[in-house]
């Protein structure tokens, strides 16, 4: 099994600019994370058109479900900014594609300490090998399913609706 990975953006892979003293977006950070996280399963890995989740239109998440319409892997994680992780896995559970597909990303940056990025990546990864085809987010340590999840901003976990 290979798995396809979609790196969109989000906290997970936000840079730390030390001159402006802002977070923003350059190289994906996902081929240092998987080099870390020592996979042995095969990974096709698609980091492009990286974002803040807020600034995610209808357009971008069509993108993103073509990908995953047109990946021959049928394992799918996407790597996503948590504040619309919900809406864009609303798209792909409405489209009903015959895969796995597990979003997670990050609450804190992964090249930040403490982040929880490399842990939500592993575990999404052992997710998307597991469950059965449909659509998925990981984070904190559990799985939910696409339509019975939200983001508790004032904890900074996701839980059921």
């Amino acid at each position: 099994m290979t798995l396809k990975i979609i790196a969109t953006g989000g906290t997970f892979d936000k840079h730390y600019d030390e001159l402006a003293g802002q977070l923003g977006f350059g190289a994906s950070h996902l081929p240092e994370v998987l080099q870390r996280a020592r996979l042995t399963v095969p990974v096709a890995l698609e980091a492009e058109h990286l974002m803040d989740s807020l600034e995610m239109t209808d357009a971008d998440r069509e993108r993103i479900l073509q990908s995953c319409q047109q990946a021959a892997e049928t394992a799918i994680i996407i790597i996503h900014g948590t504040d619309t992780m919900r809406e864009t896995a609303a798209v792909l559970g409405a489209a009903k594609l015959d895969k796995t597909v597990v979003f997670t990303g990050a609450m804190i940056p992964y090249e930040i300490a403490n982040s929880d990025a490399l842990f939500n990546l592993g575990f999404a990864c052992g997710a998307a090998q597991l469950l059965p085809a449909g659509v998925y987010v990981a984070m904190n340590g559990q799985v939910f399913n696409w339509d019975n999840v939200q983001k508790n901003r004032a904890a900074g976990v996701f839980m059921p609706n």
